[in-house]
Formats: structure tokens, sequence, C-alpha cells
């Protein structure tokens, strides 16, 4: 179990708070000046990166979408999450860190070349596709918001695949078409490509769907905000 002080427990209580709509300074202030080789030292396990990594971002997309009044143009892209003195960006945070420096607009294939070394240093070992069913970004369309433990995240990673790919995935057996989200496509280096995509899908139905077409459905970005799991 976490120490109440970790830098884990930190990210799960910021992200209580932002759900309670109750003060979140001490969080913020104490996540602003943690040490970055506290930083380094306390999430050295893939697993301890994503436990704090997905409860900070579900955490200050809430907070930063609540600022700009629900204007998601430009919001992924501004630094203005403060942690260990530096700034980072709901992107810096997916992308350079969650995806290891991949390239957001490469599909999941290419990574970014010019990945500064701090988020090299603070990135996952190995990309999991999990954190797409993890990761909320306010539509409709994406997956809930679920807060996610050191003890307890394979399980709950798990389990967020599962329910997502059965809610948003109808599979007709006649004409052997896949329908899903288009999450899937955007990202689908992350999955494997489409053999990788169809083959986690597969497991989730207990179904072979190998020699299955996937087609993918439109996204909707109509927006849901504080569209919470528990």
């Amino acid at each position: 179990m976490a120490n109440k002080n970790s830098l884990l427990s930190i990210s799960e209580e910021l992200l209580l708070h932002v759900k309670m709509k109750a003060d979140t300074n001490l969080e913020e202030m104490v996540l602003k000046n943690v040490s970055i080789i506290q930083l380094q030292n306390e999430l050295k396990t893939d697993d301890a990166k994503k436990c704090f990594w997905i409860n900070v971002y579900n955490a200050y997309f809430q907070l930063l979408i609540g600022k700009y009044k629900g204007q998601r143009k430009g919001l992924f892209s501004k630094k203005e999450i403060i942690i260990a003195q530096t700034r980072f960006s709901l992107d810096d945070i997916e992308h350079g860190i969650l995806r290891k420096y991949t390239w957001k607009w490469s599909f999941g294939y290419f990574p970014d070349p010019f990945t500064s070394l701090l988020f090299r240093n603070l990135a996952v070992e190995k990309v999991d596709c999990r954190i797409h069913f993890a990761l909320n970004c306010g539509a409709k369309s994406c997956p809930p918001i679920a807060f996610y433990t050191f003890k307890e995240i394979n399980k709950q990673l798990d389990d967020a695949m599962f329910s997502f790919l059965i809610s948003e995935t109808t599979i007709n057996n006649q004409t052997k078409i896949i329908n899903t989200s288009k999450l899937l496509y955007w990202y689908k280096g992350d999955f494997g490509g489409a053999k990788g995509i169809k083959k986690m899908i597969s497991k989730v139905f207990e179904w072979d769907l190998t020699k299955y077409k996937l087609v993918y459905n439109k996204y909707n970005w109509e927006s849901q905000l504080e569209n919470y799991s528990n």
C-alpha cells in the first residue's frame, strides 16, 4: 500500500479532490515542489509511472477544462501542469511519458526525435496499450475516469480495457465485420496494428476474430465532463 505522503498517494488524492470539487492547492503545491530526483526515485517501475501519470493526467484535464470554460482547442499542448518545477502539458504526459515519446501524429509507429532528455528519463520502459482505456479527454467517446492504485494497476487496466471494448464494439458474424472505437485506429501502432487489435478484441469476446474486417466508428467529441467510473 502506498505511503500517504508518497507521490502515488498524492496523485490519488489530487484526483479525488478534483472529483469532489474540493481544494487541490495542497496536492498541486506538493507536486510542484518535489524534486526531479524524488520523482524518478519514487516512479522507478512502469506500474508506478502508469499509476501516477494516469491519475495526474485525468485530474489536470478536469482542472484545465474548467479553467478554460470547456474550450478543448489547444488545451492539450498548454504547459500548465507544474511538477518538480517543470512545466508539462497533457500531451507531454500522454505521448512523452506514457507512450514513451511516441510522435502524436504517427499512429503509434514513430518516436518523436525532439524529445528532451528529461522525458526520456521519465518515460515508461514499454508502452502499455491499455493506457488508452484509462485516459479521459472529456468527450462522450472517451473511457471513464477511474482511480488507479499501484497495487491494483494491472487488474484495473484490464478491467478498463474489457469495459471499454465491450461497450464500444459490435460484431457481425454474418458479414464478419468488427465495428469498434476510432481510438484504436489513431493509436494502432500501440496495439500492434490491425492484427494486434483483432487479437485483443478476440480475447475480450472469447471468439476468433482474426479473419474479420475492422471498421472504426465515428468518434463522438460531444463534451461529457466528470465521467467517473467509481
